[in-house]
Order: structure tokens, then sequence, then C-alpha cells
């Protein structure tokens, strides 16, 4: 029996995969790459109460709902994980979370540490976490400015807040300094594809031992 039809045998629990840094370090241009060569794993969308930004897509990139529905979401317990970024609200609805997992699909998160803490919270057994460190300060307030997204105020905050921000990495499972993303991307791309051979996530692993104990 080939690996790839051993492999189609075998169920497996998808795993949730975080991806944080600070803004600037890599973390959103490493997530589309990973979803452009993976087939196997999708985008958490989530919620946000910011405006869109012009290149934006509802429903794709985030979902923007208003203050009221966020509210209401919380206290149905609908998210996941939520958080307070600057002055918007940020959250993971459960729900295709839950269906994508029971799947045999992954999701990756890209989210703050905050996130993280309350994913590590909630479901820690199916959460993968790897924060992203740039390689240097200045080569993060270069990657801010020259993605020109934002008024220089912004990037001053988002600069004064990298230090906090970056005090977190103990707290993750894998750590990556993000010189050149091609590199970066396959550090993760490792990452997922030993964690993806975890025994407890390969659930149908056991009746497959059995069948092959029995000669079949």
């Amino acid at each position: 029996m080939s690996n790839e039809l051993a492999a189609a045998r075998i169920q497996r629990r998808g795993l949730m995969l975080v991806l944080s840094s600070p803004s600037g370090a890599g973390k959103t241009t490493l997530s589309r790459l990973l979803l452009q060569h993976d087939r196997d794993i999708e985008l958490s969308v989530s919620v946000t109460t910011r405006a869109k930004r012009p290149a934006e897509r509802d429903g794709v990139d985030y979902s923007f709902i208003d203050h009221d529905t966020f509210r209401a979401m919380v206290e149905r317990d609908e998210l996941l994980e939520y958080a307070q970024v600057f002055d918007h609200s940020y959250g993971t609805p459960r729900g295709p979370v839950e269906r994508t997992l029971s799947a045999g699909r992954d999701m990756l998160f890209d989210i703050d540490w905050q996130g993280t803490q309350q994913l590590v919270e909630r479901a820690r057994q199916d959460l993968v976490s790897i924060f992203i460190l740039p390689p240097s300060t200045e080569e993060l307030e270069r990657r801010l400015v020259s993605r020109a997204q934002d008024p220089p105020e912004v990037v001053a905050r988002r600069m004064a807040k990298a230090a906090d921000e970056m005090s977190h990495w103990a707290e993750y499972d894998y750590v990556i300094v993000n010189e050149q993303v091609d590199q970066s991307l396959e550090l993760v791309k490792a990452i997922l594809t030993a964690e993806r051979l975890k025994r407890y996530r390969q659930v149908g692993l056991s009746d497959f031992v059995k069948s092959l104990r029995a000669g079949r």
C-alpha cells in the first residue's frame, strides 16, 4: 500500500494554526503564501468592528460588523476568542472553526497574543502557535512605512506597541525570525507537516493499525 493510500484511510482531526507577530513582521504575508501553497488549510475569517480598507473584501478578509452585533456575539458565547486592538474589536466565530476541524481540515489564524491566550484556554490540544519576529527594530519600522497603509502617527503607535507584543514570544510553541519570507514559509510548512502527524490528531490510526494486524 502506498503512503498516499494509507493516509487516505486514516482519519485526522484538523488543527488550528496561529501566526502572531507585531504589525509589519510578516504574519499576514506568510499567511497568504501558506494558503496559496497548501489546499488542506483555510483562513479563519474574523469579525471586526473597524472600517473596511479599500482592497479588502467583506466575508473574505474580515466580516465587518457594528459594535452592537459584536457585543451580542460575545454575550451568546459565539466567539472562540476576541480582543480589542487599538480602537476596534476583533473575534473568531466558533461555528466555522468547529466544522472545519471535524472535517479533518486545518484552520489558519492571523491573530495577536491576546486571542492566542484565549485559544490556549479553550482548545489547547487543537492549537499550534507560531510567533513571527522581525530581524531588527529598524527593519520592522521600514516594513511598516513601505507598505503605505497607515499614516505616520499610526506607524508610530504600532512601533510603540511592538515591544509589548514581542514580549509574549515565550508563550508560543514555535518562534521564527522572519529575515527572508521564502525561508520562513518553508519553516512554517515544516511545522505544519510535523504537527499533522501527531499521534493524537490521527483519530483513525487505531482502526488502521487493527486492520494491519488483522492482515487487511
